[in-house]
């Protein structure tokens, strides 16, 4: 009895041979996709339009959870729930539901924006084909890699944020409540300047927020301030951040620079299987060779005394004929 294998049974069975062709769950992204783009506009004025939008991006779903049995039956839940991909694609398909319930069941009401976001999710099932992009997944193991170096120092580098905010909360949240209020406030400010994004503006901002206030800064006050911030921006924007972009980029390519070691290891453990192979092979030949010579020898050999004893032989014939002619 012959067994069907995966392949063979994908193409003789029509749903799975749809639902687990990539181009057609391709297309259904795509189209949820724009679904979702349209149904972003304010539809308000064509009810009939909105209603129907909305019963397809339901159709979607449905198509969608049932590409995910159809898939997680072919593969079986062990090796469906190794992927990673499959998982995420899981989840995915799972979140858009709830919208599609709360508006089944009568008397089951949400806000309308939470329903939206919940449909907006399915976007993200874009995210699926980034697998089919080159070396995703050499790029995906060098970022992790790389994130995983550069922790510590990222988390002295925000250590350092909280610092710096903590002492400009305290400095200035009289003089600029708006940029230094509060310590999240302070912080938010003060990363702003770490990231080299408005550090010459919220000394400005200060400057005008504390007149507006009547607490104006005094001449020095305002020369210390704006050393301060000088400073903070040399430590966190120049060096902090050079920092940690090296030691990513540093991990990512010595990510890249261990994987080629572990190619060039590989290889020369496969050369080496080889040549033992080819070693063993020339020494069955040699052997094969050695024994063809030693019977070329002994049959040489036999030949010789096959040769001699002939000889032999003959001499003696005639040795007896010698000898009866003398008679």
């Amino acid at each position: 009895m012959s067994t069907i294998t995966p392949e063979q049974e994908v193409i003789s069975n029509p749903i799975k041979r749809i639902f687990l062709s990539e181009g057609f769950v391709f297309t259904l992204i795509l189209l949820n996709a724009i679904l979702i783009f349209v149904q972003g506009y304010k539809l308000e004025a064509y009810p009939e339009a909105k209603h129907y939008l909305e019963l397809a991006d339901d159709a979607m779903s449905l198509i969608f959870l049932i590409e995910a049995v159809v898939k997680l039956n072919h593969l079986g839940f062990k090796e469906y729930w190794t992927s990673n991909w499959n998982r995420f694609d899981l989840f995915l398909v799972l979140i858009s539901l709830p919208s599609i319930v709360f508006r089944m069941i009568p008397g089951m009401s949400l806000n309308l924006g939470i329903l939206l976001i919940l449909r907006v999710f399915r976007v993200f099932k874009f995210f699926r084909f980034i697998k089919f992009f080159p070396q995703v997944e050499h790029i995906f193991k060098s970022a992790q890699r790389a994130v995983k170096a550069s922790f510590m120092v990222l988390a002295g580098f925000f250590v350092l944020v909280f610092i710096m905010s903590i002492l400009f909360c305290y400095l200035l949240r009289d003089y600029s409540p708006v940029s230094f209020g509060d310590p999240l406030i302070s912080y938010y400010s003060t990363f702003q300047v770490f990231t080299i994004e408005g550090w010459n503006a919220i000394p400005a901002a200060i400057d005008a927020e504390s007149v507006a206030n009547n607490t104006p800064l005094s001449a020095t006050a305002t020369f210390f301030m704006r050393i301060m911030f000088i400073f903070t921006f040399i430590i966190g924007g120049v060096f902090g951040l050079s920092i940690v972009n090296s030691l990513f980029v540093d991990a990512m390519v010595s990510n890249s620079n261990e994987e080629a070691e572990e190619d060039v290891e590989r290889i020369r453990a496969e050369l080496n299987v080889l040549n033992a192979k080819l070693d063993r092979i020339i020494a069955a030949t040699n052997a094969q060779q050695v024994d063809a010579a030693q019977l070329r020898a002994d049959a040489q050999a036999q030949m010789d005394a096959e040769h001699a004893a002939r000889e032999a032989a003959e001499e003696a014939e005639k040795e007896r004929q010698r000898r009866e002619y003398g008679k």
